[in-house]
């Protein structure tokens, strides 16, 4: 996994992932998940994306108790992002390394088919 840091520089594969994650919003700041500091670290291989939340550390979200629901946008919006259209298998891990969000393409959908034929 790599730390997220704004001002590291990343690969590629890494810089398309971000430009993507800036796209999303956090429902409580209403800032993008990469400037609320939402996103923890993020690990990109050819066909899977890993993306760790830092929900806990998050004042605003035990403060307002808005946590549960924020939550549940965010990971729905990266997996409607990244799962299939991007990666075949897309996992969201909270702090504690738990999966909180998990997409496997298991081999029975890949995007191209609908371009053939």
């Amino acid at each position: 996994m790599k730390i997220y840091s704004p001002d590291r520089e990343y690969p590629p594969e890494y810089r398309e992932v971000l430009e993507e994650l800036k796209k999303i919003i956090d429902p409580v700041t209403g800032g993008d998940i990469l400037d609320s500091g939402v996103v923890a670290g993020l690990e990109v291989t050819k066909d899977t994306l890993k993306i760790w939340l830092r929900f806990e550390s998050h004042a605003e979200y035990n403060i307002m108790g808005e946590s549960p629901i924020a939550y549940s946008k965010i990971i729905g919006d990266i997996m409607e992002r990244f799962a299939l259209v991007k990666f075949d298998n897309v996992y969201v891990y909270d702090l504690g390394n738990k999966i909180v969000g998990k997409f496997e393409n298991k081999g029975r959908y890949k995007p191209e088919d609908l371009r053939e034929g």
